[in-house]
């Protein structure tokens, strides 16, 4: 009964939210369809790609701590969508997103390695390291590109607000689709993750192969994390957030956590993006609303890790 009524509240705040989002202020039919809806639907794709890929990384590695921006990869991605905008080929920031991305990823995966074995905290630390390599990068990029300071800030402190015009709108559509099956991929794979949670050596002993589906998932989450910041720029912790809550209230198997995430995901992004639109006058950056509540949730999941430790 109590599962039943968290359910029906989740689906009223989802609904109320959404609602909020297209109908806030009362605009004409023109600004919901041109500008609306295709906002909602980048948000809402950006927010259950992030939590979905967060409470994967966190199963996989057994670290609460681990997601996305955390492990650097969001900075990479970054990294290649601003190569290509300054170079004019706007229309191929999602491929230098997906192309920073496994850099990133390559990297961090390497220098993980250690004496033949795969080593989660120095992934951690590697793509702390590497976030803020890539971070530098970009800041480099906007001193000498000028012209393009704005859209290189909207990468960087993420930007839900764009403007589609009708060739980007059906690019993006098509890749929402290319979204949606990477994210039914990382699904097929939780009664996987489930296994390897509880350690490589067990989930090897049962005929998984471990390092090849890290490999795998890293790939597939790169090329999703590729076309979600080519569009909406980095925007951290909203996968160290959502599926960290979601195994506070639904503490079951990985398919019920992801779905959850991505729900949870979903609507916790288009919050944050009303708060961005309304807090001041001037729209907010979402990925500052998310940085300030997701920086003292970090916090105080080191300091819980530390007691327990």
């Amino acid at each position: 009964m109590r599962t039943v009524l968290l359910h029906v509240l989740f689906l009223l705040i989802t609904l109320s939210v959404m609602a909020i989002y297209l109908y806030a202020g009362n605009p004409d039919s023109n600004i919901i369809l041109r500008v609306r809806l295709p906002g909602l639907l980048l948000t809402v794709l950006t927010g259950v790609s992030l939590a979905g890929i967060g409470s994967v990384y966190q199963m996989m590695l057994n670290n609460p701590l681990a997601e996305p921006y955390i492990l650097g990869i969001s900075s990479g991605a970054a990294l290649g969508s601003v190569i290509f905008a300054v170079l004019g080929l706007t229309i191929l920031m999602p491929l230098g997103g997906f192309s920073g991305a496994m850099l990133t990823m390559l990297v961090v995966w390497t220098i993980a390695q250690h004496r033949g074995r795969f080593d989660r905290t120095r992934l951690l630390l590697s793509g702390i390291i590497a976030g803020m390599f890539f971070s530098a990068a970009i800041s480099l990029i906007m001193y000498l590109f000028h012209k393009d300071t704005l859209l290189i800030l909207g990468v960087l402190m993420g930007n839900l607000g764009r403007i589609f015009t009708y060739g980007e709108w059906y690019t993006f559509l098509g890749l929402g689709v290319l979204g949606v099956l990477l994210l039914a991929d990382l699904y097929r794979r939780s009664l996987t993750l489930d296994i390897m949670s509880q350690g490589d050596m067990y989930a090897a002993s049962v005929g998984i192969r471990v390092h090849r589906v890290r490999r795998e998932i890293f790939v597939v989450s790169s090329l999703l994390l590729g076309i979600i910041v080519s569009y909406a720029g980095i925007i951290g912790f909203v996968g160290l957030i959502i599926p960290h809550i979601v195994r506070r209230i639904f503490p079951s198997g990985q398919r019920q956590i992801y779905l959850y995430s991505l729900w949870a995901g979903g609507t916790f992004l288009l919050l944050s993006a009303l708060i961005a639109r309304h807090l001041t006058v001037l729209e907010l950056p979402v990925g500052v609303v998310t940085a300030f509540i997701g920086c003292p949730f970090f916090v105080l999941i080191l300091l819980r890790r530390h007691k327990t430790g």
